[in-house]
């Protein structure tokens, strides 16, 4: 029992504590090093919020981060493949435009494909008698479904399980066409509209009066920023890719448009900057770049057949982020009042130095805490008017003597005495005592406090 009465009384104390008010007290330290910290780090927070908060962030503005975006692109350009044109109907994919677009750059055919049954080679498709391919199973890593044979391959070196799929498989009779280098100067036309609701601005990266212009240019951001025709070629550099290792296992470009719009000046003003980055990851991947396959289908003597195209190229992702402010008072107010409240860490953190580093007698930490209770107020109201009366009274003549004797003791030496006291050595009660007062000074004060004391009870 006597154990847990400490920890409840400690309890108590901590619940008690807990509703205590804090109010900061004003003290003036005379340390130079103190009030140089104190400076210099209410100068690194005021310009903080000076530079970076309302200058390069505009905390004073009312933002919009989500805005409404159409795209629509473009590709334009004719190249030859040996003796054969290439046009944009031929290498663009898809035609009608829109905020993805590729180009075929290599192709690898295989022609004159048809519905059949036929030997294929992969890991576990190698056999030596019919028992060995099970009828009707699919092979996922394979072309189509196992008839249950077990066939020689096409140089009658080894068997294969045949397979009904469309014949010749592509391993087989593939043709590799060589690469489209000539698509470097191929260009990208990308119109782009955005609107910010919030503020009921609508902006596009074209000007309307200038159509014909679009022909014939290409973009800058300093001489031409309303141009956005771009070519591969120069996507590519943008993007620090080698447009030949693009043309060999193609790859995915994103194009980002980057509206960053101040309404609080004319929204004319507000043009976009582009930006170009590689998208997908292509380092050290079995299937690293960017192919498709798609199939142009014919008929001949009424069987059906069709070529079969492996196309590498590259894929333009369009990627729009928008962001326009215009001044509010809200948060103007709020970013103020952030900024003026921030300005008190530098007196938190000087006076955890101060005390910390500085006060090794503990005499700031005395100064700077004190406890005050309603009942400290009533004792030294009373204890005031006690000294008054005392010190004034007319009847009473020990207060009378008391006062005389304070008073003396606490006038200065005349030059006389404080002579005589230095060449005699019967002077001993002028000196100090331990708490740096004269001993009569103490006696008397001594004295006071008792008749207070008296007085008070």
């Amino acid at each position: 029992f006597h154990s847990t009465k400490p920890k409840l009384k400690t309890i108590a104390n901590f619940v008690l504590g807990f509703w205590d008010y804090e109010t900061p007290k004003v003290m003036v330290v005379k340390d130079r090093k103190l009030g140089v910290i104190y400076r210099a780090v209410q100068f690194l927070v005021i310009t903080y919020f000076i530079w970076h908060v309302f200058i390069s962030q505009k905390a004073y503005q009312e933002t919009e981060t989500r805005p409404e975006s159409s795209v629509y692109t473009e590709m334009r350009g004719v190249a030859m493949l040996e003796d054969s044109v290439q046009d944009t109907t031929e290498y663009v994919r898809p035609s009608e435009g829109g905020d993805v677009i590729s180009t075929i750059l290599r192709r690898e055919v295989t022609h004159d494909q048809t519905q059949g049954t036929c030997h294929y080679s992969v890991a576990n498709a190698n056999c030596t008698q019919d028992s060995d391919c099970a009828k009707g199973e699919i092979d996922f890593d394979g072309h189509g479904q196992r008839t249950g044979r077990c066939i020689p391959y096409y140089n009658d070196t080894f068997k294969t399980c045949e397979i009904k799929s469309w014949c010749p498989i592509e391993e087989y009779a593939v043709v590799r066409e060589p690469a489209l280098e000539q698509a470097i100067n191929f260009t990208v036309f990308i119109k782009n509209a955005i609107h910010f609701p919030k503020f009921k601005v609508l902006r596009g990266n074209i000007k309307p009066n200038k159509p014909k212009k679009l022909l014939r240019c290409h973009y800058h951001p300093k001489t031409n920023p309303y141009c956005p025709v771009f070519s591969l070629g120069f996507i590519a550099a943008q993007a620090r890719e080698k447009f030949s290792e693009l043309c060999r296992t193609g790859g995915i470009i994103g194009v980002f448009i980057n509206w960053k719009c101040d309404f609080d000046s004319d929204p004319s003003k507000c043009i976009p900057t582009y930006s170009f980055r590689r998208l997908d990851m292509r380092k050290n991947l079995p299937s690293s770049g960017y192919y498709y396959r798609f199939a142009k289908y014919y008929h001949k003597d009424g069987v059906e057949y069709r070529t079969l195209i492996k196309a590498y190229g590259i894929r333009l992702d369009v990627i729009v982020h928008g962001h326009a402010g215009r001044f509010s008072l809200i948060p103007t107010i709020i970013s103020t009042v952030t900024a003026m409240t921030s300005v008190g860490i530098c007196s938190i953190i000087c006076d955890w130095i101060m005390l910390t580093f500085i006060d090794k007698n503990e005499v700031f930490s005395e100064k700077k805490f004190d406890n005050v209770s309603q009942k400290d107020g009533e004792y030294y109201r009373k204890k005031s008017k006690a000294s008054i009366s005392l010190t004034r009274s007319p009847r009473n003549p020990v207060s009378q003597s008391l006062q005389t004797s304070l008073l003396q003791a606490m006038a200065p030496p005349t030059r006389t005495s404080r002579t005589a006291c230095h060449y005699k050595t019967s002077c001993h009660h002028r000196k100090l005592s331990s708490d740096g007062m004269l001993p009569n000074i103490q006696h008397s004060r001594i004295l006071l406090q008792k008749e207070q004391d008296i007085f008070l009870s």
